[in-house]
């Protein structure tokens, strides 16, 4: 019978060498928190804090129309090497005001803007300032939304057809409220991560849904509304991306910065300047949105009016309507982001019936966050989207 091995001792010399490598790589984590508190009150500081890695030429402020918000449109000024084509259509992307600040749709090349000023597309850029006007409703967003769209289509008259629109995770419903009330604006129309069936799912998967039965309701968002003395901090709702995963924000996302701290630091400072950087929201907005659609699921039933009485009816649509979205997104999962579709159109002869086409695709892997930001997807998806356009927006009615 064979004797234990006796367990080796610690060799001193890898040990001392590890005790000061955990000390360094500690003193430097420690001094990218820092940097990461600089950052944000640098950040919070600007006039109009983005994170866009292009310059930006403000066209329209909304604060200055009839009803004012706090939504701008700016033009995207093309990079040094980057030639434009005034004959092909506007791309217009609308970042979603979901509790972060704007730029996510273009703070890096490898963007949804990247993409489209690569196929020589006119970039525009509908962004927010932190702040919201007093009393401003969804409703008047819609209206200044479509002043600037008619802005970007009367600044290319040459254009071989109306903007293309982007709209990003909750800009995404927005784009598609106003697409049903002036379809005449629109050329195809691309949401990404966007929930347009709030109740659909898999039974047992993707806890959010489940969150507004649990708690009873929208009582809460009035409770933090009043608290907030009118005023909705998107904190919270940065807060509920948080509670899907507690141990990343806790302790994942910190250990990798740790782990690489000779090579991270930049690429978090990069994405904590806009995950950190919240805005407000009116507390009417705020209860709008959850009572309308996440809880009351009106949208794709058609049960929204406008002030005048106007009844939003999806089906208005006109436009080709490009629906991106992933099996790994556990923020508007794959049935959340189609399931209008089987809400609205008993089948694919009754899409053709209403002189619609959709376009869909569903990504394997990629989570909420990566739809829109990720290298790899705009380089694939969102490169194919700016590509092939004008195909889209030429296919005939039906289902793809």
């Amino acid at each position: 019978m064979a004797k234990p091995k006796t367990p080796e001792l610690p060799n001193p010399a890898a040990a001392a060498e590890y005790l000061i490598d955990s000390w360094q790589r500690s003193i430097l984590f420690l001094d990218v928190m820092r940097r990461r508190a600089a950052q944000y009150e640098e950040h919070a500081a600007e006039v109009a804090p983005n994170v866009l890695d292009y310059k930006a030429e403000l066209l329209v402020d909304g604060r200055k129309l009839a009803r004012p918000v706090n939504y701008l449109l700016t033009r995207i000024v093309p990079p040094e090497g980057v030639a434009i084509d005034a004959r092909k259509r506007p791309f217009v992307i609308v970042d979603p005001r979901a509790g972060h600040g704007p730029g996510i749709g273009g703070f890096k090349a490898d963007s949804e803007i990247g993409v489209a000023m690569k196929a020589g597309h006119p970039a525009y850029f509908i962004g927010f300032l932190p702040d919201p006007v007093p009393g401003q409703t969804i409703e008047d967003i819609a209206r200044a939304e479509a002043v600037f769209l008619e802005t970007v289509i009367a600044r290319h008259p040459e254009a071989e057809g109306k903007p293309s629109v982007i709209g990003n995770c909750q800009a995404g419903w927005a784009v598609m409220i106003l697409a049903a009330l002036r379809p005449e604006l629109f050329g195809p129309i691309i949401i990404a991560g966007t929930p347009l069936s709030y109740w659909a799912g898999t039974r047992g998967q993707y806890p959010m849904r489940y969150t507004g039965g649990l708690l009873g309701g929208s009582w809460l968002t009035a409770l933090t509304g009043d608290l907030g003395a009118g005023i909705f901090d998107g904190a919270w709702l940065v807060q509920n991306f948080e509670n899907q995963n507690p141990a990343n924000t806790l302790w994942t996302k910190q250990y990798n910065l740790w782990s690489k701290i000779d090579t991270e630091p930049e690429r978090y400072l990069e994405f904590e300047e806009w995950w950190g950087g919240h805005v407000t929201l009116n507390a009417e907005e705020m209860q709008w949105i959850v009572d309308e659609l996440f809880v009351g699921n009106h949208l794709a039933a058609g049960d929204i009016r406008t002030a005048d009485g106007t009844a939003i009816d999806l089906r208005s649509i006109r436009s080709p309507i490009v629906v991106f979205c992933s099996r790994g997104d556990n923020i508007t999962p794959p049935q959340q982001a189609l399931d209008w579709i089987l809400d609205l159109y008993d089948s694919v002869d009754d899409i053709r019936a209403w002189g619609q086409t959709i376009v869909y695709t569903v990504h394997d892997t990629v989570g909420h966050l990566g739809i829109f930001v990720s290298a790899g997807v705009a380089r694939k998806e969102h490169d194919e989207f700016a590509s092939n356009i004008d195909l889209i927006d030429v296919l005939p009615p039906g289902l793809y």
